[in-house]
């Protein structure tokens, strides 16, 4: 029998998609969830979809400009555009045609790509976390180091560096540099 499905609760720890995990774990087993909500079609358990306008804009446009055919389809209109000089007498009109054209739609690419960027970067961001968290041994508090001060990303960064520099002493010294040592926090001025 499949086990129930929780509602959304902003406060709960590890509930990232409360509509395709169950409550059996923190965010329970993703594989066999993303194959129910695959299964229940028009039921509440599917992951929600972009309903942004914008958002479905931006992806429709990075695939359609990231594709062979578009980098065709501007190659023509250069091609096209250098065909039309000698009819216009390369005039300031002619030029300003192509400027316009292509400061317009660098401008405008330049939002999509940043979209897109961001919701790529968040993606590998979450599935990054996922390994962190499914991990035996991994440090969780590194769940949410994008967030971390500056200070404290200094202070995380030496604690790995000592590691490091240990790790190849003892490879320079014939020893092994395997295994999972402690990160050894040095005390912060702070406690």
């Amino acid at each position: 029998m499949p086990r129930p499905y929780r509602e959304y609760d902003p406060i709960s720890p590890g509930n990232i998609s409360p509509h395709l995990f169950p409550s059996h774990s923190i965010c329970g087993n993703a594989r066999s969830s993303m194959k129910k909500a695959h299964r229940h079609k028009g039921k509440n358990l599917q992951p929600r979809k972009s309903k942004g306008g914008f958002r479905k804009f931006a992806r429709w446009a990075a695939r359609w400009t990231g594709r062979p055919i578009a980098f065709v389809f501007a190659a023509i209109f250069i091609v096209i555009w250098l065909v039309t000089g000698p009819i216009f007498h390369y005039s300031d009109t002619w030029q300003l045609v192509v400027n316009t054209a292509t400061t317009i739609i660098t401008f405008l690419m330049v939002f999509l790509i940043q979209n897109t960027q961001n919701r790529d970067s968040e993606a590998v961001q979450l599935k990054l976390d996922e390994l962190l968290r499914s991990t035996e041994g991994a440090h969780n508090a590194l769940l949410e180091i994008e967030e971390l001060s500056e200070e404290e990303l200094d202070e995380i960064k030496h604690c790995y560096a000592v590691i490091a520099k240990k790790a190849l002493e003892d490879l320079r010294s014939g020893k092994t540099d395997l295994g999972t040592p402690d990160v050894k926090r040095k005390p912060s001025e702070r406690e």
